[in-house]
């Protein structure tokens, strides 16, 4: 904990300590109707409680600042929980990976599918002006829609390459329109690991007829819930916002 010493007029170590301990404590603890603090709740309930009967929310925020509190603020956590069902389904990817480069010797590949749903297909109504001395790139504020469309990505894991389709829905019928084309890029190899994560159009059952009946070479591998990121497709995925999808 950051104190420091009390200029002129100012507020003393105790005071600073007491503020910021009243910042984490959650506001319902106190009687008040609220889930997060903001600078002028803080400093009202610090004059309520007669911590700082002259507190102001800039001095709240400098003392938070000092410090580097930020009661405002919050994010979601998911609790990791490596159990047996995780391991069952992780340890046959992870296996692929590590061989996948022995396994295209072989005549198998090592395929990671990934979605990217519901991007907004958006044009500018007037060009963009391009960087010059002394400014940056700017973009037209106002834009026209035009739906939206989703991304559906393959990744050879030995090679690195990469493929997209655009689907028209984000379901079952979309994706086995485009799945013989996707596999039949690798007729010549005797197995496909196809890997991707539990998304609804992969986990239906017309997907899985789809591909039992007519692709029976490829073996599908699961991620396990809430491990998509075991899926290498989905790592590049923001490259997609930033520098391949031009809005």
């Amino acid at each position: 904990m950051h104190l420091v010493q009390a200029a002129p007029g100012g507020f003393p170590p105790l005071q600073r300590v007491e503020v910021e301990r009243l910042a984490c404590c959650e506001p319902a603890g106190i009687g008040l109707h609220m889930t997060h603090w903001s600078t002028r709740s803080l400093a009202q309930a610090a004059r309520l409680h007669g911590i700082a009967p002259t507190l102001s929310h800039p001095t709240v925020a400098l003392i938070l600042r000092d410090a580097d509190l930020q009661p405002h603020r919050s994010r979601y956590w998911k609790t990791p929980v490596a159990d047996d069902t995780f391991r069952t389904l992780s340890a046959p990817i992870l296996w692929c990976y590590e061989r996948a480069a022995a396994l295209a010797q072989q005549g198998e590949v090592v395929m990671c599918v990934d979605e990217k749903p519901n991007i907004q297909a958006l044009e500018r109504r007037r060009p963009t002006r391009p960087m010059r001395p002394s400014l940056i790139e700017r973009q037209e504020f106002e834009y026209v829609r035009h739906g939206t469309v989703n991304l559906l990505v393959k990744l050879v894991v030995h090679t690195g390459m990469m493929r997209g389709w655009c689907l028209e829905h984000n379901d079952s019928a979309s994706l086995r329109a485009v799945l013989p084309q996707m596999l039949g890029e690798h007729r010549e190899a005797r197995r496909i690991h196809l890997i991707w994560d539990n998304g609804s159009s992969h986990i239906a059952q017309e997907t899985r007829d789809f591909l039992r009946h007519h692709h029976s070479r490829v073996r599908v591998l699961f991620t396990p819930a809430h491990a998509s990121w075991l899926d290498q497709a989905e790592c590049p995925r923001p490259l997609h916002s930033c520098s391949c999808l031009l809005a």
